[in-house]
Formats: structure tokens, sequence, C-alpha cells
């Protein structure tokens, strides 16, 4: 099975190369491949499936032993064509790679969850050019953001089979030397406007030559704007007024063009990057989606209207690929599966998702909660490496309309101190702030779960809602989030819900984990917060908490655990196979049970 899709649709050209499929691999235990020169080997021991890690099925080779060193090796055709800039993309690698070509080292990089990419101009031969990858993933290294992945070969309670290596696309393309290096869309909802940010590459020197940028912004194949500009710097940031006309401008806010859940609108742009002759240097297809987000009144509003959030949790896991999904569809299955539920949007936890999934919740209409793996201390060094994984989710991710909340901390994962601890406080106001600095567009959680400082939403998670027969612990859940002032009092956990010195700024409360029932189907084993044995008890008890839920004065917004069963858990409301477990209409009539007529009230 071959992953074939273009890996990276907010910013495509048509000329691109694939290089997913088999690769020479072998394990390097001793770390010796460096010194022996495996990047100038003819042949590696193995074959695996790329973009599948080892530890995967569908890798061809599905061993749970740790190996902490691994080669990769592929000889594939790219023609060197001096008049282009050959690039070597990487979707995603776990967690510290170096890559070479033709013998020759080219880069590193340090993160297992963002893309990254390598000139390799320099390095090619005439045809022919062998790419050989070394990776390192410490296991027993405390300061590296593994999130779910566990330290021993065999999972077990919240922890999943740890993945090591190459686990997204990668792909190739050839640009012109002067070329479009990215774009970036800004939304400004209340003045009518989008800023399109947009960088050529560093050696284009704009000092000694003109060139130009024609773009067009189309609305479901009708022009909505069109313009030539003059690059005058390697950057130019351009206010683009989409609200051109009465027809436009009197369905603006109607749903009719912002993007939501509902009404998932995008507008499709063409960039081209030309000479002062006219002679086209390079082309670029994006979207985005004109959408606002922002909190009031107690309440998250989209489009300047208040939503009601009904997420699911999502760990972004496959029993055949583990990270990686078997083909690009299972998003869309994923996706499509929640929103028969009743479900606007998922928590992507612990895990930042591959950008394909993105892109089905931009175009289906699915809110995305942007997460990313935690370290398990805290030392200067996690701190460092979580804060440049950050940096990099953000710059990869931020035209994603989708994305409507970033969650750089949970459950006092990497801070465990920070209840009491200066150090560790600063650390997660400085994710909360440093968020808000590159991106002004999205909500930001300091710490999901308990303990947070300053924090855009307050994120509770309680799980004490007990089985059928424990009916004081139903009554005390069903109370401990009636309304806000118990949300904030009671104990939802052994965790307060705010850090000493911090406390409620009248932010939105959502209770953003609860649930977890578990149901086994036929021979399952595992675990779950609380457990029923059939499909009839389970939506019983999944009635009996969203009622608790929707009677709530105080909550305006859920995550529900979880999607699917990973592993051996068995909390999903799917298998992992994604199957349903029950009547997946009457999940949807329970989480549909909240009337929308509330919101006006609180808005």
């Amino acid at each position: 099975m071959t992953r074939q899709e273009y890996p990276r649709p907010q910013f495509v050209r048509e000329e691109w190369i694939n290089l997913n499929g088999t690769w020479q691999f072998q394990f390097d235990d001793d770390n010796i491949g460096e010194k022996e020169q495996y990047f100038n080997k003819e042949t590696l021991e193995k074959e695996i499936h790329v973009p599948f890690v080892f530890q995967s099925e569908l890798s061809g080779i599905g061993e749970r032993t740790i190996h902490e060193y691994v080669w990769y090796k592929k000889v594939v055709v790219i023609p060197n064509n001096s008049d282009k800039r050959t690039i070597l993309h990487f979707g995603a690698v776990d967690y510290y790679c170096k890559v070479y070509v033709n013998g020759q080292f080219v880069g590193d990089h340090e993160g297992g969850h963002t893309s990254f990419s390598f000139d390799i101009s320099n390095y090619l031969a005439e045809e022919k050019q062998s790419i050989t990858v070394k990776v390192y993933d410490p296991l027993k290294d405390e300061t590296i953001p593994r999130g779910k992945q566990f330290w021993e070969e065999e999972p077990r309670a919240i922890w999943y089979t740890n993945s090591t290596g190459i686990w997204q696309t990668v792909w190739v393309e050839q640009v012109n030397k002067q070329h479009i290096e990215k774009v970036r869309f800004t939304s400004d909802l209340d003045i009518g406007v989008v800023w399109m940010d947009l960088a050529l590459n560093e050696v284009t020197d704009i000092s000694k030559a003109s060139y130009y940028v024609n773009y067009k912004l189309m609305f479901k194949n009708t022009l909505i704007a069109e313009d030539r500009i003059k690059m005058n710097n390697i950057v130019e940031k351009r206010a683009v007024d989409i609200i051109q006309n009465k027809i436009f401008r009197t369905n603006f806010h109607d749903g009719g063009y912002t993007w939501s859940p509902e009404h998932p609108n995008l507008f499709d742009v063409s960039i081209e990057l030309c000479d002062e002759s006219g002679t086209v240097l390079d082309k670029v297809e994006s979207y985005f989606g004109y959408r606002k987000v922002h909190t009031e009144n107690g309440m998250v509003y989209l489009n300047n209207k208040p939503y009601y959030q009904k997420l699911v949790l999502d760990q972004g896991y496959w029993p055949e690929g583990l990270l990686t999904a078997p083909k690009a569809e299972d998003y869309k299955k994923d996706i499509e599966l929640a929103k028969e539920m009743g479900f606007n949007g998922c928590r992507k936890h612990q895990k930042t998702e591959d950008p394909l999934f993105l892109h089905y919740a931009d175009t289906l209409g699915f809110l995305v909660w942007g997460e990313c793996a935690s370290a398990p201390v805290y030392t200067k060094e996690a701190a460092t490496r979580l804060m440049k994984e950050w940096m990099e989710i953000v710059e990869r991710d931020y035209n994603h309309p989708s994305i409507i909340t970033w969650v750089p901390l949970n459950e006092s994962w990497g801070i465990p101190n920070i209840h009491f601890d200066k150090t560790q406080q600063h650390f997660s106001t400085t994710m909360y702030h440093m968020l808000h600095a590159i991106d002004g567009t999205r909500l930001v959680i300091s710490n999901d779960g308990w303990e947070a400082t300053v924090t855009d939403i307050c994120a509770i998670h309680n799980y004490g809602h007990g089985n059928a027969e424990e009916r004081a612990k139903y009554q005390y859940f069903k109370e401990s989030i009636s309304t806000v002032e118990n949300l904030l009092t009671y104990a939802h956990s052994k965790w307060e819900v705010y850090a000493e010195n911090h406390s409620h700024q009248g932010e939105p409360i959502l209770l953003t984990e609860f649930g977890g029932i578990a149901f086994k189907i036929g021979d399952q084993s595992g675990w779950g917060y609380t457990s029923v044995e059939n499909a009839e008890d389970y939506i019983t008890e999944y009635r009996k908490i969203m009622e608790a839920i929707f009677q709530s004065k105080g909550l305006w917004g859920y995550c529900y655990t979880q999607l699917t069963d990973v592993e051996q858990e068995i909390n999903g409301i799917l298998t992992y196979n994604r199957v349903p477990k029950c009547d997946l209409a009457k999940i949807k009539e329970l989480n549909n049970l909240f009337f929308p007529e509330r919101l006006a009230i609180k808005g």
C-alpha cells in the first residue's frame, strides 16, 4: 500500500515526485552506521514500506523490539536540471534525523511531528540519486516531546506503541531558482479583508530584477479579486478586499461566505510569480477559509456569533499503521463518522496530525483543537524542544481554518509542579503568549485539564460520572458541573482547576475530557473509565452523561473521550477498526439534546 496523494494541500504545485514505497532499511543498535559510512553502503539489510514506521504492520516489518538507531536508503531518478532547484521534503520523521544525498551530508532535523525540507541541488548526480536517512529516537530521553508513545516494547495503561522514523510522505519538487516560498492568509472579518503575506525564496535578488505576483481569488468558481503586485521586497503584505459588491456584502455574515462546520466555505487562490517580461517562474494553488474566533461573555464566538463546541477526543492511531493512516481517505472517514454522530469538531490528542487530515477538516467543516506531544519532565532542554516544535507547527498549519484552538500543554504533563512552581507557571504563560504572538487568529489553552494559568478557555477534565449502579458518584458529577461556581470549586480530579495565584477571569468553561465508557466487542480486552456490557447500556450511559452536561448552566462546550478504541483502550464509540459499537444515529440524537436557543440568551 503506497500513500500517493499530494502531501501539502495548502500549497500545491503541479510537478512533484512521490518517494513513498519500498526503501532499504537497517537497524543500527550499536550506532556504527556513520563510522562505517552506511550512507555510502550499496544495500542495507532489510526493506521497509515508507511512510510506515517499522513497528507497524504496514511497514512490512512489524517489529516492536526497541531500536533507537535506524537507517533508510532509496535510489531514485531525479534529473539534475541546472535551471531548477531540487527540494527534498519530509512530512515528519520521529525524532532526530540526518539526511545524505549521494553520500554527502545535506542537513538534519530535530522534532518528530513537523515537516522540513532541504535544497539538494548541489548534491545531485546526473540522473540517479541515492538518498540515505539516519534516524535517532532515544526512548529513554524524557526531555523529548513524545506524548502517548510508550518507552517499553508493549503498550499499557494510557500509553501506546512507539513510532520510530519516517511516518509521513517523503517527496521531491523541482522549482525555479526564483520561486514562491510561502503564503499566509489572515482574515479580518470585521473590516471585510484578508491579509495575504507573500514570501519569495531567500536567493531571489529583488535589487537586480523586477518580479511580479499575479493572484486570483475565486469563490465557488466566481472571481472575487485579482491583482498584479510588484515585489519590492522579498516579503510583501497585501490587504485584499473580498466584499466587492452588494450581493456579496449583504450575504457575507450569514453563513453564505464565512467558514464554519455548517458552511465550510473556502476561497481558492491561484498565485503566479513572473519576471518583468511576464514569463511565469512559479505557480502555486492554495485556499483559505474566512472566519473569526474570539471569546466574549464567557462563550466562544465563531464569526461573531456564540458557538457551542461538541468535540470528540481523537488520538489519531490506526491498528495497521499506528500514527500513519493506511490511506488518505481514512482521515476523511474519521471526520465523516464524527459528524455522523453529531460532533462538530475534535481535539487531536497528543499528536500533530498529517496536513491531509486538516485539509479534510477544512473542506468537510470540522473544528480542530491542535495539539503536540508532551514531554514527561520539566527541564530547560524539554522546554526549549517543545517551544521549537510549536513554532514549526504554527508555521506549517497557520492557513487551516478548521484549527481554532492551540493546546500546548495537557494535564500538567512536562510541568508536574506547576501548581506551586513559579518557573513552570512562567513556562505555561510563556507558551500561551508565544502562540498568541505568532498567531493572533486562534484561542490558546495554557494547560488543558487542570492547573491552568493564563488561558482563553478554562478546560476541565472529569471522568467521575461513575458506573450505572454508582448513583452517588453520578449525582456528584452532575452537581459539580451544574454552575460556574461549582465548576470552579468542586473537585473534578485530585488537582485544582487553576494553579496557585491564578484564577478564573471570565473565560469560557468547557468540559474537555469526560466519558471514556468501555464496551468490549467480541474477545477484546482492555479498559475504560467505566464499563457497560451491551450497546443498549452504552446508549443509556451516554444519555445520562450528556443530560448532565446539557443541564449545566456553566458549560459552553465539551470534548467526549473518545472517537475510537486504541490498542488496550476500549473506550471508543468506534472500535480500533472504525466499526460502530452502537447506533450512531442515537449518539447524534443525544449530542443534539442541547438547545441552541440558550446561546442567544448567553450571548
